[in-house]
C-alpha cells in the first residue's frame, strides 16, 4: 500500500453522501489546476468489457434490459447490490488511476474507494469528505442534471403508481443515506466539509482548496 501512497500522491479525492457538492468542486478544480477529472462512476468506460462472474453487480445493471426491474428493488435488494457494486467499482478505480497518475498532472476523483482503502493509499490531506444532511440527499437526490439520475426519475414516472414508486426508491435511498453512514463518513479521520446552502459555490471552492492545502 505504500507504493500506491507514492503513486497517489497527487490524487485528490472526495467522499461522501448524495448532494453535498462533490461533483461540482471537482469539475471546478480539474479545471483550476490544469489536472485529470475523474467524475462520478468513471469506472463506466471498464464496464462494458467485465466478466459478469467476477463483477455480478456492474454487470446486472449493464445487461439489465428493463431498468423498471432495477427501480423497482426493495430497500434490501438495493443496499445488497450498492454494497457489492461499490467493492467492485474500488477494484476498477484504482486501476484506472493508475494510469491517469502517469499523465504527471494533478487528478481529482469524486470515488467509491472506500475510507478503510483510501486511509492506506491517499494523503490525509488529500481526502475530503463532503457531506449533507440525510433528508437532504433524499429529497433532493433527482434535483440535479445528472443523465443517470434523471433517466431513473423518468422510469419512476413511467410506473403504474409513480408515487408508490418514487416513494419506494427513497427508502432505498434513506438506506444508503442512513444516519449510521453519515456517522461513518463523519468520524473517518479524514477532512469534512458540511454543506451550507448559504454558502457560495465560489466560497466553498476555497474552503476545499485550503483544505487540500492547493491555495
Amino acid at each position: 500500500m505504500d507504493e500506491l501512497k507514492e503513486l497517489f500522491k497527487d490524487v485528490y479525492f472526495i467522499i461522501g453522501n448524495a448532494y453535498a457538492g462533490k461533483s461540482t468542486m471537482i469539475k471546478l478544480l480539474a479545471k483550476k489546476y490544469d489536472g485529470i477529472l475523474c467524475e462520478e462512476n468513471y469506472h463506466n468506460v471498464l464496464v462494458d468489457k467485465l466478466d459478469k462472474d467476477k463483477f455480478p453487480g456492474l454487470t446486472y445493471t449493464r445487461d439489465l434490459k428493463d431498468f423498471h426491474e432495477f427501480i423497482r428493488h426493495s430497500p434490501d435488494e438495493y443496499e445488497k447490490w450498492i454494497n457489492e457494486t461499490s467493492k467492485e467499482c474500488e477494484i476498477l478505480e484504482l486501476e484506472l488511476l493508475k494510469d491517469r497518475v502517469k499523465e504527471g498532472k494533478k487528478v481529482f476523483v469524486d470515488t467509491n474507494i472506500s475510507i478503510e482503502t483510501l486511509a492506506k493509499i491517499a494523503n490525509i490531506k488529500h481526502v475530503l469528505v463532503m457531506l449533507t444532511d440525510n433528508d437532504t440527499s433524499v429529497n433532493r437526490f433527482f434535483e440535479r442534471e445528472d443523465r443517470e439520475k434523471q433517466y431513473l426519475y423518468r422510469l419512476l414516472q413511467e410506473e403504474a403508481n409513480p408515487q408508490v414508486a418514487m416513494d419506494n426508491f427513497k427508502e432505498c435511498l434513506r438506506r444508503i443515506n442512513s444516519k449510521e453512514n453519515y456517522n461513518k463518513f463523519l468520524n473517518s479521520g479524514f477532512q469534512v466539509l458540511i454543506k451550507d446552502e448559504n454558502r457560495s459555490i465560489e466560497d466553498t471552492l476555497k474552503i476545499v482548496e485550503r483544505l487540500f492545502e492547493l491555495d
